[in-house]
C-alpha cells in the first residue's frame, strides 16, 4: 500500500496509473475504521482497478459544539486494516493540504441540508459537501462509495455530483450492524457499558415501525407510538418516515420509503435508518 500526504504526489502516481488505462475508485473516510468502512473498500475494489482510501477528519463539518478535537484517531490500526484488505493507495492529508486556499466555501447544499440532521447541525451537511468536492477535485475518481447509514449525508452527495456535473459514479453499500442491530460507527467506541446494552433499542423501534407500516397500519399514528417508545429510552432528536428518494414526506404513490432517526445517549449521537419498498403501491 502506497500512503501519501501531498495531493501533488498522490495525482501524480494516480495519472500514471490512468495512463495504463486503469480506473481509479474512492472511499472517503475520516479514520476509525471498522467493518462497515471495509465493506465499503471491497466494493470499490470490485469497481476500479486502483482503490484510493482517504482518511481525513474534516473540521469545516463540525460545530464548536462538537467533537471535533476529540474525534478518535488510530492511524496506526487503520492503516493495518488498510494493508490487509490489500488497498491501494491511503491518502492522509493536513487541513492545508486540503484546503490550502483556506477553509471559506460557497457552496449551499440548500432546502437538502436544512433538515432532519441539519436541523442540529446547520453547517455541517455545507462542511461535508465542501470536503467531498476537495477530494473528488484531488483524486478524480470514476468510483465513489459512500455507507447509507449516513442516508442523508449520501443524497446530498448524489445532488452535489449532479449539480456540479461530476465525472464520478456514485456507489453505496447498505449498513452493517452488529449481531444485536446496532449500526457499526466510529463513535459507538463512546457508549459506555450500560448505553451500549441499550443502543440497539433504536434498530428494533425502527423495525417494529417498519412492520406496523407494511401492515397497513396508520403511519402517523405508528410513528408517533415509536417515538415515544425511544424517548422512554433516548433524546430523540427526531424519528420520521419519509419518501426514500427525495427525504420529503410520503404520499399515496410513495413506493420506497425510508424510516429515518437519530437520538442521543448522553453525550453520544447515534443515526439510522430503514429503507423498504411498499408493495401495494
Amino acid at each position: 500500500m502506497q500512503i501519501f500526504d501531498k495531493a501533488v504526489d498522490l495525482q501524480s502516481f494516480l495519472n500514471s496509473c490512468r495512463k495504463n488505462a486503469q480506473e481509479v475508485s474512492l472511499v472517503p473516510t475520516m479514520g476509525g475504521l471498522h467493518d462497515g468502512h471495509l465493506d465499503l473498500i471491497t466494493r470499490a475494489e470490485e469497481l476500479a482497478d486502483i482503490n484510493v482510501v482517504s482518511i481525513f477528519v474534516n473540521p469545516t463539518q463540525f460545530s464548536k459544539s462538537e467533537d471535533f478535537d476529540t474525534y478518535p484517531e488510530v492511524i496506526a490500526n487503520d492503516i493495518v486494516l488498510l494493508e490487509a484488505k490489500n488497498v491501494d493507495v491511503l491518502f492522509i492529508p493536513s487541513v492545508s493540504e486540503v484546503y490550502p486556499d483556506g477553509m471559506s466555501t460557497d457552496y449551499e447544499v440548500g432546502d437538502l441540508g436544512k433538515i432532519l440532521c441539519g436541523i442540529s447541525r446547520p453547517s455541517h451537511f455545507n462542511g461535508v459537501a465542501q470536503v467531498v468536492k476537495r477530494l473528488f477535485e484531488i483524486v478524480n475518481p470514476s468510483y465513489a462509495v459512500f455507507g447509507e447509514k449516513d442516508y442523508q449525508q449520501l443524497l446530498i452527495i448524489k445532488s452535489l455530483v449532479s449539480h456540479l456535473d461530476l465525472a464520478v459514479d456514485i456507489h453505496s453499500i447498505s449498513t452493517k450492524r452488529d449481531e444485536d442491530g446496532l449500526a457499526k460507527s466510529t463513535r459507538n467506541q463512546y457508549l459506555t457499558k450500560k448505553d451500549r446494552s441499550l443502543a440497539p433499542n433504536l434498530f428494533e423501534q425502527l423495525t417494529k415501525l417498519k412492520i406496523l407500516i407494511i401492515n397497513d397500519e396508520p403511519i402517523e399514528l405508528s410513528r408517533q407510538q415509536a417515538f415515544n417508545n425511544l424517548s422512554n429510552l433516548f433524546q430523540v432528536e427526531y424519528l420520521e418516515v419519509l419518501d426514500a428518494n427525495n427525504l420529503k414526506q410520503i404520499t399515496t404513490n410513495t413506493k420506497e420509503i425510508i424510516i429515518i432517526s437519530a437520538i442521543r445517549l448522553a453525550e453520544t449521537r447515534l443515526i439510522d435508518n430503514i429503507v423498504f419498498r411498499r408493495s401495494n403501491v
